[in-house]
């Protein structure tokens, strides 16, 4: 598992180059976005963009895990379809080569014929990362690869990631919108169980290097299996009677922003783009639970945060099996999994989080928002 987790690692720096490569170059990027359509479409968003940079982030991660751990290759799971569409209506079957040339190549008919796109995207893609630093040596976890399957989100926040808009991060306070907010995603779970055992966060767009103005990332990862919590963020400080904060979708019920204005004061009450990014608030100690009432969200999104908030002792439950349970104590049972679909959905939707969620690092957080919910929804 040691090795998996800086394998892991090292495909989300990777991911992330991909990530502000596709930024940095402004015709490439306006090559990149195609909207989703059909089955794969977000309900919630109308207008849910698929980048090339998604595709391609998400196959080089399943080629590269797939290259050294070849028994979880059919566990590789991503949010998005591989197939792409260039400007002559050809559909291309989007892969990662053997070489950098062969990549460039398949990209190039993807981008009708831009070689110079599609060498330095694939430039991005086989250049190895520099060395991530990472405290893994001693984690032993008594699992096998053939036990674990993995959830890729290669651009969680793909809206913020377009729009593009820079914040200077503040220690210590949530910034609701920005690149910061665009998050590389990757959990691993148990087959068996469907339980998040191991989450990777890259945050490629963390703040601007002061000496060549180029954009840095910051990495955050989690291992929870049995007795063993490792992770790489520290449980925050700050005990009772500091008053409960909650981060929010702006887009959420006015029935739950009321319910829980009443609760936590307007003043603790936040708002924040992106599923990924509102679970690493909670993560750091920004925000102490994520409400969402909409089953907006996906296995993608939830899988490699969850498991990091099970390292600190917290974790994301399924708000509707919550609310309708008369029992006080927080069962395992209402724990998001991720091993089985929605057997009665199409497309991404036979992998939402349909009863919603509540992402918490502390479960007398989750109790004291659970009850002033229960007749509100």
């Amino acid at each position: 598992m040691a090795d998996l987790l800086r394998l892991l690692l090292r495909v989300a720096e990777k991911a992330a180059n991909v990530a502000r490569v596709c930024r940095q170059e402004a015709p490439l990027f306006q090559l990149l976005v195609q909207e989703k359509t059909g089955d794969d479409k977000n309900k919630k968003f109308v207008q849910d963009f698929k980048t090339l940079a998604d595709v391609v982030i998400q196959e080089m991660i399943r080629h590269d895990v797939g290259a050294q751990f070849p028994e979880m290759a059919a566990f590789i799971h991503g949010e998005e379809s591989n197939k792409f569409e260039n400007g002559l209506g050809e559909s291309v079957t989007v892969t990662v080569c053997g070489t950098e040339e062969d990549t460039a190549a398949l990209l190039a008919t993807v981008l009708d014929g831009d070689h110079t796109a599609a060498s330095l995207l694939a430039r991005a893609i086989h250049q190895d990362p520099e060395s991530i630093d990472a405290d893994t040596d001693g984690l032993t976890v008594p699992l096998g690869p053939s036990e674990l399957g993995i959830w890729i989100d290669p651009i969680d926040a793909t809206s913020q990631y377009i729009e593009g808009r820079e914040e200077v991060l503040e220690e210590g306070r949530l910034s609701p919108s920005g690149l910061h907010c665009a998050l590389v995603l990757i959990g691993v779970y148990l087959r068996s169980t469907g339980e998040p055992v191991m989450g990777v966060i890259n945050q490629p767009f963390n703040y601007k290097d002061p000496a060549g103005g180029g954009w840095r990332g910051k990495h955050f990862w989690g291992v929870s299996c049995g007795s063993i919590n490792v992770c790489s963020v520290s449980r925050p400080k700050g005990g009772p009677g500091a008053g409960l904060s909650a981060v929010l979708s702006s887009s959420e019920k006015p029935v739950v922003k009321e319910a829980l204005t009443s609760l936590c004061g307007p003043d603790k009450l936040m708002y924040a783009s992106g599923a990924g990014y509102k679970i690493l608030c909670v993560i750091q100690g920004l925000a102490d639970v994520y409400v969402l009432s909409e089953g907006s969200t996906f296995k993608w999104d939830s899988c490699a945060p969850h498991a990091l908030l099970r390292a600190l002792g917290g974790g994301v439950v399924d708000l509707t099996k919550c609310l309708q349970s008369s029992s006080q104590a927080q069962e395992p049972q209402m724990e998001l999994t991720y091993h089985q679909p929605n057997t009665d959905r199409k497309g991404a939707e036979r992998w939402a989080n349909r009863g919603g969620l509540v992402a918490y690092r502390d479960v007398s957080q989750l109790r004291s928002v659970i009850g002033p919910l229960k007749d509100k929804l």
